[in-house]
């Protein structure tokens, strides 16, 4: 999923090396596979795609869609509102994410400017949990597991978790790959009973192998960017009625 970007292109060719890690040698596929095809197409974004045209997207197929609000304790998407309003007002589904930057601050700290930045949730069916994003670090190869050890990070995982579910009533959707999750918390089993999973993975063969603890996915992003939705692609994992009981919670 993208970082927001600035002017430097080392960062830009930082990115383009999280996001190939991030696809673990897979295909990126520009529409999903025949076999998941009939689940509500959806899609996430941040500052990359600006002003969003929401019809467009919604003529497009678009049903969902999660939008970057906020990345550790000092960055807030100067598009949010155009985007998080914007697809609401065109009858999409929408939810707001974090990316995480563990090693800057707590997840309760991250949490907070989170929940007080656009990552909040209410029971109206039309607003999905709130999300993290935890990731390689996209910023420093050298410390892409952001120098915590397995326990540190879950620990900071369910110190987000804990607050979000505090200040917000529900607990985090966690969007991650099956390959981060094994190297950065030892395949720790700790939150798949009780958070959705939002899993990346680009390959036509199917979202694969899930981390452990979860006995499926709830959201599938199965492209970085190449398909007819802006920024990336993505499925939700049952029908559009479930989408929205998933939504109301």
């Amino acid at each position: 999923m993208a970082t927001d970007p600035k002017s430097s292109r080392l960062r830009n060719r930082v990115f383009a090396a999280s996001v190939a890690a991030l696809a673990l040698g897979g295909t990126a596929l520009a529409e999903p596979p025949a076999s998941a095809a009939a689940k509500p197409r959806g899609h996430d974004v941040s500052s990359h795609q600006k002003t969003v045209d929401w019809s467009s997207a919604k003529s497009k197929g678009a049903r969902f869609v999660y939008v970057k609000a906020t990345e550790s304790t000092t960055y807030r998407n100067p598009h949010f509102a155009q985007q998080y309003n914007g697809s609401r007002e065109a009858g999409l589904i929408r939810g707001a994410y974090h990316f995480a930057l563990p090693h800057r601050s707590s997840g309760k700290t991250q949490a907070r400017h989170f929940a007080g930045n656009g990552g909040g949730w209410r029971a109206d069916g039309w607003t999905l949990p709130p999300a993290l994003d935890i990731e390689y670090n996209p910023y420093d190869r050298k410390r892409k597991r952001y120098g915590l050890s397995d326990d540190a990070m879950v620990g900071w995982i369910r110190s987000f978790s804990d607050e979000v579910k505090r200040l917000t009533g529900r607990r985090p959707v966690i969007y991650t790959t099956t390959h981060w999750w094994k190297t950065c918390t030892g395949n720790s089993p700790a939150f798949g009973g009780n958070h959705a999973l939002w899993l990346a993975r680009y390959d036509s063969a199917g979202a694969g192998e899930l981390p452990a603890g979860w006995k499926f996915w709830t959201i599938w992003q199965y492209d970085n960017g190449s398909g007819n939705l802006p920024g990336d692609q993505n499925l939700f994992n049952g029908s559009t009625n479930r989408l929205k009981e998933f939504a109301r919670g």
